[in-house]
């Protein structure tokens, strides 16, 4: 129902940011992920304004936001909920403790003693996470990491690109890390044609 919120900062917290747009002032619960980047964002630029990922979630008591600074990081809140025994607010806690490419790490490499880490995750929920997910978080656990940190933006444009052009993100995924493994300097448009040549 609604993609993303963008507007200007009226207040930000480790848990909260609290964007006005539009003469309405939105109450956006984030990570401390998302808190950082936005502290960066604010920093770093001259103005005073953010476009923040959402996901609402209507329960009986609330409509609430949950809020993010990639798209990334909120698809992988989104796999998250989707495990038994995690809800909203314990999806948001585990990507305040780890970062997204921590925790995507930690569940493709079926590390439980990362998971259990986090507050609030017991022994089996973090195997159930693991269980569920491993096989959708994206990555697998030979990746090195600075790979995904310097690729991670190119090729989630791609990738978001191809999905949209009809390609299931399964039968591309591994494809975009061989070729960008090759190529690194690669752009996103270089990447689709070249993705087109081998599928």
């Amino acid at each position: 129902m609604y993609e993303f919120i963008e507007g200007k900062i009226v207040e930000l917290t480790p848990a909260y940011v609290v964007i006005q747009t539009g003469g309405i002032g939105y109450f956006i619960n984030i990570s401390l992920n998302t808190y950082s980047q936005v502290s960066d964002h604010q920093k770093n630029s001259n103005h005073e304004t953010v476009k923040v990922f959402v996901h609402f979630v209507v329960r009986e008591d609330a409509h609430l936001f949950f809020g993010f600074f990639t798209p990334k990081e909120r698809e992988i809140f989104r796999q998250l909920i989707t495990v038994s025994g995690i809800g909203a607010n314990t999806a948001r806690v585990m990507l305040s403790s780890l970062n997204p490419l921590e925790l995507q790490k930690a569940i493709a490499d079926g590390n439980v003693n990362v998971l259990k880490g986090v507050k609030g995750i017991g022994l089996k929920t973090a195997q159930r996470v693991i269980v569920d997910l491993k096989d959708k978080i994206g990555i697998g656990g030979s990746v090195d990491e600075k790979f995904l940190l310097t690729h991670n933006t190119t090729k989630e444009e791609a990738l978001s690109a191809l999905v949209t052009l009809g390609f299931t993100k399964t039968a591309v995924d591994k494809l975009l890390d061989k070729l960008l493994a090759a190529k690194p300097e690669m752009t996103v448009e270089e990447l689709i044609k070249q993705t087109f040549k081998n599928v």
